[in-house]
């Protein structure tokens, strides 16, 4: 079963007031490349959550984002009534000493950024707090996994498709091979024959039929159908075998490219060019496999 690289998961996990909300989005990538966000007061499980998550998908560039939603209302700070006062009485009486009327909607929010008006108490998290947040993210990856495999199959049935054209476009071939070893006869004969010259017909069909033969693309066709059929075994059969995949259309790469080169007919390039543009696009989506 092949998972695309491509998912999305969020889920939710309630621990007395709060709520935690676990989202991740993942795309393709070489390698694990995580980012994890979530509030300052519970980094303490981000060690956890990393483990978590690697374990979970294995590959890929993925983003996390954890929030906390609470039911209650909950202040970030404290004012300390004494230094605000003080502060308040002492920007009250240098206004006045100074002829300035201003009303108390300006002056309080400027005493209230005075040094130690404002002290905030920072929350720290607790136990139950990380293990709410690790099942959140655990759930989350769950989801988000089910998404990659409903993705992969899909990207797998049209890799499938694309490898079923190529062997198709390569079977094609084979009317041409015949006509290809006439016409190459023909123009060394026809050469000859403006030439002049006479010539030994044993030799001359010696060489004919060794110039022939390096053109003959029978062991390519051979290979690339074993390639082919290779490509669907492993997708068939192994999990998260995207690298191996991409391996496989290296060497189909490489027998449709040396067909080329010995192609010698314009029929044969024609077939060639229409499963290089297939392979093109199998490497493409295959990059989106895990």
């Amino acid at each position: 079963m092949q998972r695309s690289m491509t998912g999305f998961g969020k889920a939710e996990v309630k621990v007395g007031e709060k709520c935690f909300v676990a989202e991740i989005r993942s795309l393709n990538s070489k390698q694990l490349d995580l980012s994890v966000k979530l509030p300052m007061a519970f980094r303490a499980a981000e060690a956890e959550v990393r483990s978590v998550v690697s374990k979970a998908l294995v590959r890929g560039k993925v983003d996390v984002l954890i929030t906390m939603q609470s039911e209650v209302v909950q202040t970030s700070g404290e004012v300390n009534k004494e230094i605000f006062r003080a502060y308040l009485t002492q920007v009250t009486d240098a206004l006045s000493y100074s002829g300035i009327d201003a009303a108390y909607d300006v002056i309080v929010p400027a005493v209230l950024r005075m040094p130690n008006v404002l002290t905030t108490e920072v929350e720290s998290a607790t136990d139950s707090d990380i293990a709410a947040i690790v099942q959140a993210v655990t759930l989350a990856c769950e989801r988000l996994n089910a998404f990659r495999v409903q993705e992969g199959a899909v990207l797998i049935a049209d890799l499938l498709a694309r490898v079923d054209k190529i062997e198709a476009y390569r079977d094609q071939i084979t009317p041409f091979e015949a006509q290809r070893a006439d016409a190459v006869r023909a123009r060394i004969r026809e050469g000859i024959e403006k030439l002049g010259v006479e010539v030994d017909e044993n030799r001359l069909e010696q060489e004919m039929i060794f110039y022939i033969e390096k053109l003959d693309i029978t062991e390519e066709k051979v290979r690339l159908a074993a390639h082919c059929n290779y490509f669907r075994q492993v997708a068939a059969t192994e999990a998260d075998a995207g690298r191996k995949l991409g391996f496989i259309t290296q060497e189909m790469g490489r027998e449709i490219n040396t067909t080329g080169s010995k192609a010698n007919n314009h029929d044969i390039q024609v077939l060639v060019v229409k499963m290089k543009d297939e392979l093109e696009k199998i490497k493409e989506q295959v990059l989106n496999i895990l």
